[in-house]
This record gives C-alpha cells, structure tokens and sequence, in this order.
C-alpha cells in the first residue's frame, strides 16, 4: 500500500471536542473499534510532528512508530472493545503507546493480552505519603532531609536493596504483596487499605515467574532504580478542591509530602521479554495477525495467556512491596531527621496508584455490564465515587489519582469521575509524558545547566549518575500541568491538589 501523505493521514482524525480527537477506522489496516485520543490545542502539536516526521520518511526503518498510529494498531487487535484510547501524556513505546488505554471482551474467545500494553516495567506507580509538616518545619534542615533520604533507599541502575531477603521472601512477596511487607512489620495496616487493588493481585503464581527474573530481582527488593524513577519531598502549592483535600489528609497549603515512583526493576522487565518470546510462538500456533511485531500477544485464556496473567501478577506484587519496603526507609529517614516517630509525623499513605498494568474489571459496553481485561499502560485507573473497590475513605470523592511531573515541575493528585468510567474505563493521565527522546535529551542539554537551574528554584537534588539528569530534565517532557488540565476539562478526571518538589532524589 502506497505511503498516506500527512494531510491524507489527518482525513482520518476528527476533532470532535476541545479536548479530544476520533481516529475514523481505515487508518491502518484491519481495525475493530475506532481510536480516540485526548489532547488540547497545546498538546496536540507533538502528537501530530510525530505523525508528520514519519509520513516524510520513505519507509519506516527502524521501527519508529507515532503514538497515533499504535493507537490505530491497538484498535485492530482482536477482542478489543468500544475503542483503543490515547490519553494527553501519549507517546509512542513498545507495541502499545504509552498512555494508551484497550479493554478486551473476557467473554469472547478471541480475545488477546499483551505484553506490551503493560510495558517492562510492569506497576511501575506512584505513592503519596502525608505529613503534618510544614514547609517552615523542613526548610532549615532541607539539605539534611534529602541526604538522609538518599542514604536511607538505594538508588541507580543496579542498586542493591538493604531490606534483607533470602529466595524464600522473594517467592513469598511475589505471591502475598503488601501482605508480606505487613507480616515483615514494613508497612502499616492503613497502606494496604490505600493501594489500588490493596496491595495484591491474587492470581499471582511465583511459579510462572523465571528463574532468570528472581535472580535479578532478589536483591534489588527495596530500590528505586533509575530512569524516571525518583523520592521526592513535595509540599501543597493550591488546593483546588478542599473537601477532597481533607479526605486525604491534607489540609492547608505549605504542607509536606512525599512521592515515590518506582516499579517492578528487574524483576518485572524480565517477566515482560520471558513472556514475548512465548507469545510469538503462540500467535502463530493459532494464527492471530497484528499491524506490528511489537503487539505480540496471545489469547487471554490460552495457557500463555494465563503464565503471562499470573506472572505479570506476580512481578505487580513485587512492586507494591517494593514501595512498601521504601515508604519504610522514607518514614525512617524522615524519623532521624526530626527526631519523632512516623507515626508522630503522620506519614499515612494517601494513595498508591500503579501506571502499568492488565486486571480484570467490570464496565459497561452497550448497556451491558461486561467483564473485560483493561490494559493500562502509561496511564492511571481513575474510578468514581461509590465505586466498591475504592477504600471507604474515598467513596465520597472517588479514587485518588496521583500523576508525578517531572523533575522539577509539579505533580497533582485528581480523583476518578463518573464520565472517565464510562469514556476511558475508569483511566486517566498518569504524568508528562515524554517530548524528547532520551537519546535528544542527552545531546540537546547540559547536566549544569540543568543542576543551576533546580538550584535556582530552590530545590535540593541527589543523584546517582549525573547523565541521567538531561533525560529527566523538565525540557524532555511534555507540560504536566496542560495534560491535566486536559483530563480535568474532558472530565475523565478532576484536579484537586497541586504539589511542588522542594528536593529530589533520583538514579
């Protein structure tokens, strides 16, 4: 088939609200169920340069694909329902895009999981602890709060965790999840109560999780890694909804929190590549096409399906005791510094939300209720008030939806609306996005400038390798404050706190 030109490609993206786009079905082959993608006018531009760029190219070497068309791609998958969707911080990954939400019909057998509309990271999420500080209490010992917390969690591409975990707590974590880190005595009842899916997937089965993934994930239990993973110390900047606010905990402007963004590390990349090679071998067993390589998949009950929805499971348990393990050495360092117990200091987890992961949920497709497997990759689960799998302390507000800027810039928590349930299966943004490929980053930027210029805005940062500070810079990303104020005016989300980092720590 001849190359679209790009005004040909646009023919087939329809702006159908200020803040959000159709894709008609025709734009690649063979697809089921229309696209959508939410973007607005400021956000629009990076999503269609990529789709620009690559119309210019004469073949597409190299496997880069813009985020618009793996959306397309996504909607020819089989099983897929009502449509493939892009959320405001979507740009292109592997197979699926990141930030790209699909729900697969469990009721018809041709339906497909894919590995990658999970990604390698698999519950790579965010964590938002409380505290009754206040940003006057921080400020004099700002510099020793950051060194401490640096010191209390390991951090960097192969940092090596400090918990101590023999094989038999590996197999144990990747099957209780939060539950071991509550037996172990590293996290508080009330956690569990404020993680998404309290803390463990229950299909998990260590079993189906590689010898290989064990061995690089045993001692990495507890660290944050590398990449966009970081510990920060945030304080409220506005609050925009103040009973939704105080049902967290938070309750004037200068108070103090901490975010911490990390995943599955090894362990769950592993999980991923083992469950690939699998998946191939099955999509041609039993014949199933995709536009790309990428979107290797297999039939959700086949038995690759199932090894991969249960280690999958496993790796997700893996993540949560991961942060459980480092909320722990948060609440420690935070208990040196100020010479007070974290319970003293009120470090409750306000939520924990995971931005890469595949569950079984219950939505409504055509006036019907239908179970489905809801692939979130790159995106948050946002579910409405009264929904019974939001602890009680939410059913008044909805989920919380904690969406991590990027160094330097704010991070925001919203909450699930009624519409995001019915529009994007109860999902939402779940940070910036990338703008720049990390590749760019590193030769478009300086590691100095980029220091000079947190140190500028007042915040302290620790790091572990300095060339990764250009990736992560607020230039590579995407403006966190327009993706969210997109979902905010699409209403699949809304905003209700505003935080800004005051100290940084990073891989």
């Amino acid at each position: 088939m001849a190359k679209r030109t790009f005004d040909q490609e646009m023919n087939f993206c329809v702006r159908e609200t200020p803040t959000m786009y159709s894709i008609k079905e025709g734009f690649v082959p063979g697809m089921n169920v229309p696209g959508r993608f939410y973007v607005n006018e400021a956000l629009e531009k990076l999503v269609f340069d990529e789709l620009r760029s690559f119309s210019r190219q004469s073949s597409n070497v190299g496997g880069f694909l813009p985020a618009i068309k793996q959306i397309g791609n996504v909607g020819a998958l089989p099983g897929i329902c009502k449509y493939s969707i892009g959320l405001p911080d979507v740009h292109s990954g592997y197979g699926f895009a990141i930030g790209n939400v699909a729900a697969f019909d469990m009721g018809n057998p041709e339906s497909v999981v894919s590995p990658g509309g999970v990604g390698f990271d698999i519950n790579c999420g965010v964590r938002l602890v409380r505290t009754n500080l206040l940003i006057n209490d921080v400020l004099p010992v700002k510099e020793r709060l950051a060194q401490s917390l640096f010191d209390h969690i390991p951090v960097g591409v192969g940092s090596m965790g400090i918990i101590p975990t023999k094989q038999q707590d590996l197999e144990e974590a990747l099957q209780l999840g939060i539950d071991w880190s509550l037996r172990e005595g590293y996290a508080w009842p009330e956690d569990k109560e404020h993680c998404e899916e309290y803390g463990r997937m229950l299909n998990a089965d260590p079993a189906k999780v590689s010898s290989r993934a064990k061995k690089r994930g045993l001692p990495q239990l507890g660290t944050l890694g590398a990449g966009n993973h970081y510990a920060e110390i945030q304080v409220v900047d506005e609050i925009y909804d103040p009973f939704v606010a105080k049902k967290m905990g938070v309750d004037q402007k200068g108070q103090v929190c901490i975010m911490i963004h990390s995943g599955s590390r090894g362990l769950g990349h592993q999980v991923a590549t083992d469950s690939l090679v699998e998946m191939e071998r099955a999509m041609t067993r039993d014949n199933i096409q995709t536009n790309d390589r990428q979107l290797a998949c297999a039939r959700i009950n086949s038995q690759e399906g199932q090894n991969y929805m249960q280690g999958m499971s496993a790796a997700a348990n893996y993540a949560w005791v991961n942060r459980s393990s480092m909320t722990f050495l948060t609440r420690q360092a935070f208990a040196k510094v100020f010479n007070q117990s974290p319970e003293d200091l009120d470090m409750h987890v306000i939520y924990d939300v995971s931005h890469n992961i595949a569950k079984v949920e219950e939505h409504m497709v055509d006036g019907q209720c239908k179970q489905l497997l809801v692939h979130r990759k790159g995106s948050t689960r946002a579910f409405p008030p009264h929904h019974p799998l939001i602890p009680v302390d939410y059913q008044l507000t909805g989920q919380p939806v904690i969406v991590g800027g990027t160094m330097g810039t704010c991070s925001y928590v919203l909450t699930g609306t009624d519409q995001g349930m019915r529009d994007t299966f109860g999902s939402t943004c779940h940070g910036a996005g990338r703008a720049l490929s990390r590749n760019k980053s590193r030769n478009n930027l300086d590691y100095g400038d980029v220091l000079k210029r947190l140190e500028d805005m007042g915040i302290s940062i620790r790091v572990a390798s300095p060339k990764l500070i250009m990736e992560e810079a607020p230039e590579s990303y995407k403006d966190v404050t327009q993706v969210v104020q997109t979902c905010h005016d699409a209403n699949i989300s809304k905003m209700a706190i505003k935080l800004k980092p005051i100290a940084v720590v990073k891989g």
